[in-house]
């Protein structure tokens, strides 16, 4: 009896060392793996290869990197551009109505002075012209403040220089003709008289 259990013992204490020793040196499957050797040669083109690929991917991403900046910076200019071409239409659309406002207000300017039917009619002209007026400020165009203005040739175009004592040099006399801007862009420079 004796005899059977240093049996038992000793089989169990090798089990624990077959055990341990699995675990040390890993499962059984890992003994199966093939070792290669490489010479320093072999190690070092490969390590080139690596150096290589990886350098190559670097400028692939920064090529793409660029490729998508530039694609932004094209969208933005390309709706910078659209903005600027629908502003550019609306200014050639609506310089063409500016006659008629012109002659609006010369017709309010020269209206008759006396009897019932010339208020009336001095009071359609004046409805007619405020409605126009309504029309184009909704556009976004603006009517260049110029009476009694210093002149500036970036908003006035002057028909005439005159000595005018009631006027200091380079102070609009007279609008002749009302110039009109869209947001910072002149659309229509004011004709103006122009003390000297």
């Amino acid at each position: 009896m004796a005899k059977q259990e240093k049996d038992f013992e000793k089989n169990e204490k090798d089990e624990i060392n077959e055990k341990n020793e699995i675990n040390q040196n890993g499962p059984e499957d890992d003994k199966n793996e093939e070792v290669l050797l490489l010479s320093k040669k072999e190690v070092d083109e490969l390590k080139a290869d690596l150096e290589a690929a990886k350098k190559k991917e670097q400028e692939n991403l920064e090529c793409w990197q660029r490729e998508r900046a530039d694609f932004i910076n094209y969208k933005k200019r390309i709706e910078r551009e659209q903005t600027q071409n629908g502003i550019n239409f609306k200014a050639e659309l609506m310089k063409k109505f500016f006659v008629i406002l012109d002659d609006l207000e010369l017709a309010i300017r020269k209206r008759p002075q006396n009897g019932e039917e010339s208020a009336a009619w001095t009071d359609g002209i004046e409805l007619i012209s405020r409605k126009f007026r309504t029309l184009i400020e909704n556009e976004g165009i603006e009517k260049i403040d110029s009476e009694n203005a210093e002149f500036d040739p970036n908003l006035h175009q002057a028909i005439s220089y005159e000595e005018n004592p009631d006027y200091e040099s380079g102070q609009i006399i007279e609008v002749i003709q009302n110039g009109y801007k869209m947001g910072d862009r002149v659309i229509r420079p004011a004709l103006v008289r122009v003390a000297r």
